[in-house]
């Protein structure tokens, strides 16, 4: 009979493990809950399950610290530090998710996650039915390890497992599994804070324990064992065996479930695809969990909902000729990048349900003449990213227009935050239903998986448009984020001219300066081969060499980490910190320039990608390169900025933007008397609020005053706490709380907003901007700590920051619409910047065109102020 296979996984070990493997600032949802050790441990477990193919699993988990080994010795795991805070919630998101898969999670009061597993590999073993594997961080477990079962200990984050088998038990330790917990007993245990006898390293306990065979032979002839370590030995005789009876694990619990009970069952995938998407996890980790379960639920591509789709053949030109002026449903395949992208084979579906595929290279002139006249008519499509459908048809000539539904573009907005809108997640995510995708490879013949798609395309935008109509955000979505994605579409393509020879030559000088600053750390500490790059290096130097305070305390010592650095240098100057900060300036500036220098392409003009379904809070991102990580304020930023200039047979660059949109939006939603007040008299809003705070007229708002003023005042549209403004402004969290309390005494409008936006977000679930935006916080309700504090800063930021996002959106639309027949064009938009490229002799009017449409995108309580400026490039356009 062949054994069924018994996977048992220590869940607080392996959990732990995970969180220090990933950089938690890495893994969080947009409402702040930190995922890190999640993610982590479900990748484990996807790769535990593929390999392993367990029949049976459970995961066990510690309930608390206090248990009957701290009765017997109360100092057992006292020395462990509280879990950080941004491990706090997340092992119960993973019972939740386990409990989705189908895996048994087990936890008893006063045990541990140990016993339970020796339990249940006591059983498993008496039965003689199943064969047991064990993963755990805890070598205790070793002393299980026999011919039925292993243990996989991690080596390497989660991702590399050692396999223990009592072979390989023997072979690391030179002792039995049977041996291993009396060597752990007389070794002492640092992790369990078991005491060690004096001199009695693990060398000594393995001899001491091969010799006589085992704990209580060695101790029952402890007067045998000569010098000074014998002398300690029989003084801790009995905290030896105690020792040795909190590393036995207990084999005999009560347990609701035996091992037959732990059979695997088959997996929901709709409710793994929604777990997921709550986490807003990519679909690759989700399918790698999928992949390595029986699921059910999963529908193939001869599935019922395409059953009444028919596939067409015959020619294209007399398809599209009897539906002319209908709504068609389109998935084009090829490359969608701006500038480089191609066509090579398209899918159309119509609202009955009919469909045709062709390879774009085996259309007849007929066919190619009438899908190029359709594709550039104002006849409905509906597309799934409709701006990289846009580049690759581009790429063959042809200018895409008609979009009437973008389907990415509305499972964002009905669900912002999530890590893809790849349509394939989009359909499992809001229809339940999975879709097979086309490979670039495949060939059409006989493959109906480019009309599925499209079929996929038009179910979803019927069934978006009914959700967005009932969050009220079908305007948001027609009139503001479809009309744009034409435009940012044109921007791509466009790209703006970079002047290479000035690129280059800053990435010289910052190469020189990486060097030369590497060479002076280097230099002040003594250490010739310092490699400021090395954390573990870095460690060694700033904390025992140079016995700087310490940083916050990592899994691998303390944290070097820019945000501890800059804090370290401010209250500890050092010549080495400076030099080490200057490092990392230039090592990013260094970045920046590669990355820019990198993507020029063969018209010597760069191509970004703007992306409209990334932020959470409406903002567009920018990727390939990011151009909105050069600073602004910054001489090396200024330098990168003037490498970006005008095109061949253009004029000028011109350059605009919103003032102080943030302050502008804070100041119409809380309805604050004195910042209104503030904008319409057109005064200095951070000399004005500082002469109220401070109590002094305006003409003596000193710098470092208005200084104080402006980072409280953007502070707070982020939560910034008193003890935040204090480590910003070096000063004392007494004062700073001071400087908020007047603050909130003379601006109490804002006061009353900032609670009442917490509030409101927390009875709704979500925050909205001024035009409908919504973006979901369900961590305003978490029991996390860190999670809940996290989604009120981002309840605070999300509607203002949104309302300025879809500012400057509209703005975007009605200066598109006021240029229609001029040669100039927008080609950046950068935060609150457009940036536009100038036909000669159209600078005044374009200049009076943007300056207008920015300025009545929107009327708020206050008014809008627009600065504009030209130049040869974008640092002499500034303004």
């Amino acid at each position: 009979m062949t054994q069924k296979r018994l996977l048992l996984i220590d869940g607080h070990s392996m959990a732990f493990r995970a969180f220090y493997a990933l950089p938690a600032e890495n893994f969080s949802t947009s409402g702040g809950q930190h995922t890190n050790a999640v993610y982590g441990f479900l990748s484990m477990l996807a790769n535990i399950l593929a390999e392993e193919k367990p029949d049976h699993a459970a995961v066990a988990f510690d309930v608390g610290r206090k248990t009957f080994r701290t009765e017997m010795f109360p100092d057992y795991k006292a020395q462990r530090e509280a879990s950080p805070e941004e491990f706090k919630g997340q092992v119960p998101i993973i019972e939740d998710v386990l409990g989705d898969l189908g895996i048994v999670t087990l936890s008893k009061e006063n045990y541990e996650a140990d016993d339970i597993i020796a339990t249940l590999t006591t059983q498993a073993k008496a039965s003689g039915d199943f064969e047991t594997i064990i993963v755990t961080g805890d070598r205790d477990y070793l002393q299980l390890v026999d011919g039925s079962t292993t243990v996989l200990y991690p080596t390497k984050g989660v991702s590399v497992l050692t396999r223990f088998t009592p072979e390989a038990v023997e072979k690391k330790y030179d002792l039995t599994p049977a041996q291993y917990p009396d060597f752990a007993a007389l070794r002492g245990d640092p992790s369990d804070n078991l005491p060690n006898i004096p001199g009695v390293g693990e060398k000594t306990a393995t001899k001491w324990i091969k010799q006589y065979g085992d704990l209580e032979n060695l101790l029952n002839h402890a007067e045998e064992i000569k010098g000074k370590v014998g002398n300690n030995l029989r003084e801790r005789i009995d905290q030896v065996r105690l020792n040795r009876q909190l590393t036995q694990m207990v084999t005999d619990m009560e347990l609701p479930v035996d091992p037959e009970g732990l059979d695997m069952k088959p997996v929901d995938v709709g409710t793994v695809a929604v777990a997921f998407d709550k986490l807003e996890f990519g679909v690759n980790l989700r399918e790698r969990v999928l992949a390595a379960v029986e699921t059910t639920g999963a529908l193939t591509e001869e599935s019922v909902e395409l059953a009444d789709l028919t596939v067409d053949q015959g020619p294209l030109d007399e398809w599209l000729h009897a539906r002319s002026g209908q709504g068609l449903a389109v998935y084009v395949l090829g490359n969608s990048a701006p500038f480089q992208g191609d066509a090579s084979a398209i899918g159309i579906v119509d609202k009955q349900r009919h469909g045709i595929s062709k390879e774009l290279a085996d259309l007849s002139a007929e066919e190619d003449k009438a899908l190029g006249q359709w594709l550039e008519s104002e006849d409905p499509k509906y597309l799934h990213e409709a701006k990289a459908t846009y580049h690759m048809l581009k790429g063959r000539g042809i200018e895409l227009r008609g979009i009437a539904h973008d389907t990415a573009i509305a499972a964002y907005l009905l669900r912002p935050g999530q890590r893809t809108y790849e349509l394939s997640d989009v359909y499992q995510r809001h229809l339940q239903r999975q879709l097979a995708e086309p490979s670039q490879q495949m060939s059409l013949m006989g493959d109906t998986s480019l009309v599925d798609s499209a079929a996929a395309i038009l179910e979803l935008a019927e069934e978006l448009t009914v959700q967005l109509k009932e969050i009220d955000a079908i305007e948001l979505y027609q009139d503001l984020e479809i009309p744009l994605l034409t435009i940012l579409a044109r921007m791509e393509h466009t790209g703006i001219a970079v002047d290479l020879a000035v690129l280059e030559d800053q990435l010289q000088v910052f190469t020189d300066q990486t060097t030369q600053v590497e060479a002076e750390a280097r230099q002040l500490v003594d250490e010739p081969e310092l490699n400021l790059s090395s954390p573990k290096q870095l460690s060694v130097v700033l904390f025992d060499k140079l016995d700087l305070p310490k940083t916050k305390k990592t899994k691998t010592g303390y944290s070097t980490a820019a945000k501890e650095i800059e804090a370290l240098a401010v209250k500890n100057p050092h010549p080495f910190l400076d030099k080490l900060l200057s490092h990392r300036e230039y090592q990013k500036m260094k970045s920046t320039l590669e990355g820019l220098i990198k993507t020029v392409q063969s018209d010597g003009r760069i191509h970004t990608t703007f992306n409209q379904t990334v932020a959470s809070t409406g903002r567009l991102s920018s990727t390939e390169p990011n151009l909105q990580n050069i600073p602004v304020r910054t001489d090396a930023g200024k330098k990168i900025r003037s490498s970006f200039v005008v095109g061949e047979g253009y004029e000028c660059l011109l350059t605009a933007d919103y003032s102080q949109i943030e302050m502008r939006v804070m100041a119409h939603l809380s309805q604050d008397a004195g910042l209104v007040e503030a904008y319409k008299d057109g005064e200095d809003l951070h000399n004005y609020v500082g002469s109220k705070v401070f109590d002094v007229p305006i003409d003596q708002v000193t710098p470092e005053l208005r200084r104080r003023v402006k980072a409280m005042s953007y502070g707070l549209v982020y939560g910034l706490s008193a003890f935040g403004l204090s480590q910003q402004l070096s000063i004392s969290p007494g004062e700073a709380k001071g400087i908020m309390e007047s603050y909130f005494d003379r601006f109490g409008g804002v006061k009353r907003y900032l609670d009442d936006v917490v509030d409101q977000a927390r009875k709704d679930g979500y925050t909205s901007t001024v035009f409908g935006r919504r973006r979901y916080l369900p961590e305003l309700n978490s029991d996390n700590r860190v999670a809940r504090e996290n989604a009120e800063r981002a309840a605070l930021n999300a509607p203002i920051q949104g309302t300025a996002a879809d500012i400057i959106k509209v703005a975007m639309i009605r200066v598109d619409k006021a240029m229609q027949g001029m040669k100039s064009r927008v080609l950046l938009q950068v935060h609150d910047e457009l940036v536009v490229e100038i036909a000669p002799g159209e600078l005044d009017q374009v200049q009076v065109i943007v300056e207008r449409e920015m300025d009545k995108a929107i009327t708020l309580r206050v008014p809008l102020e627009v600065s504009a400026g030209a130049g040869k490039n974008w640092d002499e356009a500034a303004h």
